[in-house]
């Protein structure tokens, strides 16, 4: 899951990245509204926690972009504004969920869990692919329910395939779904490949119904057996 922090106060911003990356996201930063723009306009994003009062602009504003481009990313406004007004507007600008500073943390972890749940699985906390389950909270995958061993990587892999099993997705979507700001560090997708091969060996082993095949020239998709 990836996450993009909005945030212009550095310590709340470093605060909240570790701890997210704690929970095993993938989280990228931006600390204004045109770095914040420039991210969304180029990114796709599981959940935006976005402040209002940035530094060259507005987070209301941000919303009203995100609505302009057609985005879907799940938005939650993270603000030290308590007025009933702003919480109005942000929400009928879109966002999904507003939360006023301060918080505490475990807190606002429970509410990006609900707005990915609603919005990305439909409202329910695990996704079904033939006889696979995926519990997304508690970062389980099994198979006739017998629990499959995976790593961080390949665990959000196949998460990334069941939200996106009727479509092929190509290399560089699953590289900055899954790795974020940190694919720029690398030059070529071999990772990618790599990860792909372990997780198709163990669905195999577990008998899944279902395989990630390779579609020549675009990507990835599910297939079944």
């Amino acid at each position: 899951m990836k996450i993009l922090v909005v945030e212009d106060e550095p310590e709340m911003q470093k605060l909240l990245s570790q701890f997210l990356q704690e929970e095993n996201y993938v989280v990228e930063e931006a600390h204004d509204f045109l770095s914040g723009m420039d991210k969304i306009a180029a990114y796709d994003y599981d959940c935006i926690l976005l402040d209002i009062t940035l530094p060259d602009g507005s987070g209301l504003d941000v919303l009203r972009e995100l609505k302009r481009l057609g985005k879907a990313d799940s938005v939650i406004i993270i603000s030290a504004k308590n007025s009933i007004e702003d919480k109005v507007q942000g929400l009928d600008l879109g966002a999904d969920d507003y939360l006023t500073k301060p918080f505490h943390i475990t807190e606002l972890n429970a509410r990006i869990k609900s707005v990915i749940r609603r919005k990305k699985a439909d409202g329910k906390s695990y996704l079904i692919m033939e006889n696979v389950k995926i519990n997304i909270e508690e970062r389980l995958a099994l198979v006739d329910e017998i629990p499959m061993e995976l790593n961080r990587k390949e665990f959000d892999i196949l998460v990334f395939f069941g939200m996106n099993k009727s479509r092929i997705v190509s290399k560089s979507a699953i590289a900055e779904n899954i790795w974020g700001d940190y694919i720029d560090q690398s030059n070529d997708f071999d990772f990618i490949y790599s990860q792909i091969k372990n997780l198709r060996k163990k669905l195999r082993e577990h008998k899944a119904k279902f395989d990630i095949s390779a579609v020549y020239g675009m990507g990835y998709k599910l297939s079944l057996k």
